[in-house]
């Protein structure tokens, strides 16, 4: 009875197992019948392409590259179309035979041969190798009639990049040029022909924002790899459009003010958000010539150029601030307890031990108290109250108001300056600090170094009542008309207005050094700081037979011309700095350039209304 219940359990078993082992089998027949019929019938169109001598390609798209606009969304870097013949090593087959048959329709040279061979024999055999750019219609049509005698080869629209102002905002943009091997990160969109990458100013530090990312294009091609048709189409992420804070007509206007002299900087900036309206470094480059190739004299021109092109001046020219540094010297004397009635003998000079520190004015300048010696820049005095205050606390001030360290803003290549210390010097040089070297410093001489951009920065922020304003050339986010207030550096207010009094002397009073390139409009008056920096040691023969004049010296042994200003007095909106390489004084060089650049800026500012004259510049001295 047993043996007969033990085999019916087991015949039940084998009947479920049968069932299942059907059923997976009829379900696996199904899914199969589905796929087929899928395949078959509902896709017969599309894999039809795949049949024999037929195949389907699959091509990057690069996104078009976001434009770059100013304040009032003026273009400063936009697109444009070009033609450009491409080569495809694995429908070439030969690249070489097919470069040969190409050279007899467009001109080819030996570095054109070198260079596509070298990039075919790099890069994916599918991805395209840009053979030449910037092709004619011509050059289109005989290419494009001889096409079934070059294998491999086709013409692409695509697009360049240009910049409509040329070497007027080329400092502040940069330029984009083709990928370089070390810049591949595995990245085909990198590998594609006329690809572009910023490589200076806005365009490298934005450079993901206005790449955009790729598209790709799925085409049918026969054997031979011409294209049939496209079957479908993805256009990508266009660029971001990125808007600055600079206008390009002040840019404009800036720039040309600057290139009557050889080699000079500039920077203006709005003192209540960092704003920076326009920045311009001359000499000057054409971007456009990196995008669309230039030649070995051309770029041997640019580097071998004793007056810098490709350097911004601006951000990385590192000059001895001379008398536009005294500001500092003043507030961290007014912070040890130096009144601004404390009064100084000028007698043209100073003793400290055996060296003798000399003043500017030959015979001096006589009593003068804190604002009589800014107005007139008189040396003695701050060496006297820089002896009181000392180095390091003079260098506290002028860390505070910017100077000695990158400022931060928004564009590569920055540089640091330098505000000495005790420490700094004892590190640096392994000597220890001597009270010398606070005299020589105090009037911005010596070690201390700073950029245009940060004497810009310190004038703000003495115009704006202390605060932390930092420069910028892109906002962030933040509802319309919402900016945040910067904030305080903690300087007393009586402070700051003992060095805004004394600036506004030394161009409105009418003994001031900078008193004729003043500003005589109701409203739009400037307060400003004169400074002259020597790039050469004065000998005491020379002293003793009369210094000799700047423009009877060699241009490159003449002082530094700088002036740094604001505008208007009553309201302080507006600052600019401006350094002239070797152009003589400060008074008679960088200060009609200052009150011309604030003038514009005030004319183009909607809340100013009357018209505005250019003041004729006579000029005076001032060291």
């Amino acid at each position: 009875m047993a043996l007969k219940q033990d085999g019916q359990e087991r015949s039940k078993n084998f009947t479920r197992r049968a069932l299942l082992v059907g059923g997976g089998q009829g379900l696996l027949f199904s899914a199969l019948a589905a796929r087929m019929y899928y395949l078959q019938i509902l896709e017969a169109d599309k894999y039809a392409t795949l049949a024999e001598d037929n195949r389907i390609n699959l091509r990057l798209i690069p996104p078009p590259r976001g434009r770059i606009v100013d304040r009032f969304g003026t273009a400063m870097a936009l697109n444009q179309q070009n033609y450009r013949v491409v080569l495809v090593r694995e429908q070439a087959r030969d690249v070489k035979r097919t470069l040969d048959s190409l050279a007899l329709i467009i001109d080819l040279s030996e570095r054109d041969y070198k260079r596509v061979l070298r990039e075919a024999g790099r890069k994916r055999a599918f991805v395209p190798v840009t053979v030449q750019d910037y092709l004619t219609w011509e050059q289109v049509s005989r290419i494009e009639v001889n096409a079934p005698d070059l294998p491999g080869v086709s013409i692409e629209a695509g697009q360049t990049r240009h910049y409509p102002y040329q070497e007027t905002l080329t400092h502040i943009l940069g330029y984009v040029s083709a990928v370089s091997e070390r810049e591949l990160t595995g990245d085909p969109l990198l590998e594609l022909p006329g690809f572009r990458v910023g490589k200076q100013g806005i365009e490298k530090q934005y450079d993901l924002d206005l790449r955009g990312a790729a598209g790709n294009s799925h085409l049918e091609v026969n054997a031979v790899g011409r294209v049939i048709r496209e079957l479908s189409r993805d256009e990508g992420t266009p660029g971001r459009d990125l808007v600055l804070t600079v206008d390009s007509e002040l840019q404009t206007f800036v720039h040309h003010r600057l290139q009557n002299e050889l080699s000079a900087s500039a920077v203006v900036m709005d003192v209540r958000d960092g704003d920076v309206l326009a920045l311009a470094s001359t000499p000057g480059f054409d971007p456009n010539i990196f995008n669309v190739g230039m030649t070995n004299e051309t770029w041997n021109g640019l580097i071998s150029n004793p007056l810098a092109p490709l350097t911004n001046k601006a951000i990385a020219g590192q000059y001895a601030p001379g008398s536009t540094f005294k500001m500092m010297v003043a507030l961290a004397a007014l912070d040890t307890g130096v009144r601004s009635d404390h009064r100084v003998f000028c007698p043209g000079f100073v003793d400290l031990g055996n060296t003798r520190f000399h003043c500017w004015k030959r015979h001096g300048h006589g009593w003068v108290n804190m604002h009589d010696a800014i107005r007139q820049s008189c040396d003695v005095y701050f060496y006297d109250v820089a002896r009181k205050a000392g180095i390091d606390r003079i260098a506290g001030f002028a860390k505070r108001f910017g100077l000695g360290a990158k400022t931060g803003i928004d564009l590569p290549g920055e540089k640091a300056g330098t505000i000495p210390t005790r420490d700094w010097k004892l590190a640096t040089t392994g000597e220890p600090w001597q009270v010398g070297e606070t005299l020589v410093s105090a009037i911005g001489q010596g070690f201390v170094l700073a950029t245009p951009l940060q004497l810009a920065v310190m004038t703000a922020r003495i115009a704006n009542g202390g605060r932390h304003v930092m420069p910028r050339f892109t906002r962030p986010f933040a509802k319309a008309g919402e900016t945040p207030e910067a904030e305080s550096l903690g300087i007393p207010e009586g402070h700051l207005k003992i060095v805004q009094t004394g600036m506004d002397l030394v161009v409105n009073h009418p003994r001031g050094t900078a008193r004729r390139a003043r500003i005589d409009i109701e409203g739009q008056e400037m307060a400003g700081k004169t400074g002259t920096s020597q790039v050469r040691r004065i000998t005491m023969a020379e002293r003793a037979a009369g210094v000799t004049k700047n423009k009877d010296l060699p241009w490159r042994r003449r002082d530094h011309a700088l002036f740094v200003a604001y505008a208007p007095i009553h309201a302080p909106r507006y600052c600019c700095a401006v350094v002239v390489e070797h152009g003589g004084g400060g008074s008679t060089t960088a200060a009609p350039i200052v009150r011309d650049i604030l003038l514009e800026t005030q004319r183009r500012d909607p809340a100013v209304n009357p018209p505005i004259r250019l003041v004729a510049g006579d000029r005076s001295s001032e060291s």
